[in-house]
């Protein structure tokens, strides 16, 4: 089933993409479709257009992301929202991270394939990458779509982004349990919360949201913690 060219190109008017990074998007989709070990479910192009590329431009409604030079995407599996964002912004830098090295090779043949030079897979864990350089603090941008609750996002984020920088977090239906603890944990990382952008990626979706979260001050030395103690003793 191919995609229709003009729902991916009333994408692109929505988001203001170019040509260029259009036919990117398009290779990208075909790339995905084609890939045998993808790590998703939704690999058709139609399915994959709308859960996959739409529901990754949405995160362009957050003006730090359209201008940011160097942006992480944290556990970027086969490379969303990462790979889209890089093709949506062509003088971006993004940097995937994926620990898994199966997942990382996918997302690195599928930008091959689709021709997008500005994304690099890096093979480590998130932990590992903001301990020093060269992830640490070197980030305007950290990115993460469906890889865990608030709190673990902002502890993950915060060693990574410069000063002034911000997480962007797609989220699902709102969860006032999670975004205090989410606020709870931002406040011992240097962060503070900022906007949550109701968005809507496709004709259908609802409950979707950006949460933003602003990096106001220095990460305390003690961060980031050793792999998986995130995981295991959340900070709220």
């Amino acid at each position: 089933m191919g995609v229709s060219r003009e729902t991916l190109d009333g994408l692109a008017g929505r988001y203001g993409l170019s040509a260029a990074s259009t036919l990117a998007l398009e290779r990208l989709l075909g790339a995905l479709e084609a890939e045998p070990e993808a790590p998703t479910s939704e690999r058709a192009r139609a399915d994959a257009l709308r859960t996959h590329v739409a529901d990754s431009l949405s995160g362009l409604a957050v003006q730090a992301l359209r201008d940011a030079g160097r942006t992480a995407d944290l556990g970027a599996g086969a490379g969303f929202p990462g790979l889209v964002l890089a093709a949506a912004l062509p003088d971006a830098r993004v940097d995937l991270i994926e620990s898994s090295s199966r997942k990382g090779a996918v997302a690195g043949r599928l930008a091959a394939a689709a021709t997008i030079t500005n994304a690099t897979t890096i093979a480590a864990r998130v932990e590992e990458w903001g301990a020093g350089p060269p992830g640490a603090g070197s980030y305007d941008v950290v990115t993460a779509r469906a890889l865990g609750p608030l709190a673990l996002l902002a502890e993950y984020a915060a060693p990574l982004l410069r000063p002034g920088g911000v997480l962007v977090a797609w989220k699902g239906e709102r969860s006032e349990a999670e975004e205090r603890a989410g606020a709870s944990a931002a406040s011992l990382l240097g962060m503070e919360v900022g906007a949550i952008v109701a968005v809507t990626p496709f004709a259908g979706a609802h409950s979707r949201h950006l949460h933003v979260l602003h990096k106001v001050a220095p990460t305390p030395p003690a961060y980031p913690r050793r792999p998986g103690m995130a995981r295991k003793r959340p900070l709220a």
